[in-house]
């Protein structure tokens, strides 16, 4: 069991580490930042709606490891 514990970590921190650079501009967003011709203001779009992206799946993750502490708890 400990042994499994141990490969998933290092399998979410090779994930984490892993990351890929992404474009996630909706079409719309895409035509009005590309139109004023400033890349500054589309990475710091990019950034940001990545950054929302990321929040609520960090939240879920900790409730997740939250319950998974409380359910082994009790088991013991």
């Amino acid at each position: 069991m400990r042994r499994k514990a141990i490969l998933l970590a290092i399998v979410f921190v090779a994930i984490l580490l892993g990351s890929v650079d992404v474009h996630a501009q909706c079409a719309m967003c895409r035509a009005a930042i590309e139109g004023e011709g400033n890349s500054t203001k589309a990475e710091a779009l990019n950034d940001g709606i990545v950054y929302l992206m990321v929040i609520p799946y960090v939240l879920v993750g900790v409730i997740g490891y939250i319950i998974y502490r409380m359910r082994k708890n009790k088991r013991v």
